[in-house]
């Protein structure tokens, strides 16, 4: 069986086999979370506080292929280099080696074990949370200046935009009457896109710095999910954070600007990357659902991808985006 076969195939089994080889002991509880992109079980492990969360681990198994150990371990250097900052992140747990990554015997898929921890993930954050949550990104992307990222990827209109469209238009994934149209839209974001990134000061970044992936509990917001971490302009992780467009967007952004500028400052020029950076992403979502096609939970969580609805309306978000893109 290759690697993508046992990963598309992991079994309750194989998963406590993967944690009781660190060490620990498992009562035998595995339950799969919800991840599309990697493998991820809650699992219960024996310990003298038996008592949830302290007794449960996050089994993390890295969907083969999509990086290397060395950009593996550059994501985790991270996330524990925000914690010497005392910027709260969920990091992965350290094996008695010291090491935080292991690779299945039998197949070579990497995987990794976190702590269980609770949080909650608010609809919608008041004036207040807004600034407290920016002066914790100008906290983590002051941490994430401190060094640059050696091996993980580049937010570049080639990396994720030109390469994605190609893989699309290559492998025939858009359907014939949207080709053309989707093509120039996407050439236009492209356009717009490129030099600016070429000119924008780069970082290590959360690189996914939604909602979803910052939690709150009583003691505030704290950051998890450092999947995509990777080298960009900060206002990356800003964007995500933004309730669309609108004046409800631009009253957020003036509160979490607030309070990231009361730790660090920020180059507002760079706001002008918001659309370009929105259009990018479509296209790279697009790539993404294409490129995991042959794992058979993408077909069941995207039924509608590659139809004549699915590309028309596509198209056309696109096609707006890229005038939104246009219009700096």
């Amino acid at each position: 069986m290759n690697q993508k076969s046992e990963f598309f195939s992991l079994t309750p089994e194989r998963v406590l086999d993967a944690v009781e080889s660190l060490g620990l002991r498992c009562t035998g509880f595995c339950m799969a979370l919800n991840s599309y992109e990697n493998r991820v079980y809650e699992v219960e492990v024996e310990m003298e506080d038996s008592r949830p969360p302290q007794n449960r681990r996050v089994v993390k198994f890295y969907r083969p292929g999509r990086w290397t150990r060395e950009q593996i371990l550059e994501e985790h250097a991270f996330i524990y280099d925000l914690l010497e900052y005392e910027i709260p992140a969920v990091a992965p747990v350290r094996f008695e080696d010291g090491s935080t990554l292991r690779a299945c015997p039998s197949s070579g898929i990497f995987y990794t074990v976190f702590p269980k921890v609770g949080g909650r993930s608010p609809d919608e954050l008041d004036e207040d949370r807004l600034r407290r949550l920016g002066r914790l990104l100008g906290r983590m992307h002051g941490a994430g200046a401190a060094k640059k990222a050696v091996h993980r990827l580049r937010l570049g209109a080639d990396t994720y935009g030109r390469s994605e469209l190609d893989f699309l238009l290559n492998g025939n994934w858009i359907i014939p009457d949207f080709v053309s149209r989707y093509r120039a839209a996407a050439e236009s974001i492209i356009a717009v896109a490129g030099p600016m990134l070429a000119n924008a000061p780069f970082q290590r970044l959360h690189g996914d710095c939604h909602f979803g992936n910052i939690l709150w509990n009583d003691d505030g917001p704290f950051f998890v999910d450092f999947d995509d971490m990777l080298s960009g302009p900060p206002v990356q992780d800003i964007w995500l954070v933004l309730p669309g467009r609108g004046m409800d967007a631009v009253g957020a952004l003036g509160a979490l600007l607030a309070g990231y500028e009361e730790m660090r400052s920020f180059d507002r020029g760079t706001l002008a990357l918001i659309e370009p950076l929105r259009g990018l992403r479509m296209i790279r979502y697009a790539a993404w659902i294409a490129r995991r096609w042959d794992d058979p939970s993408f077909p069941r969580a995207f039924p509608e991808f590659g139809s004549h609805r699915y590309w028309s309306e596509e198209t056309e978000a696109l096609e707006r985006q890229s005038r939104l893109a246009l219009d700096l």
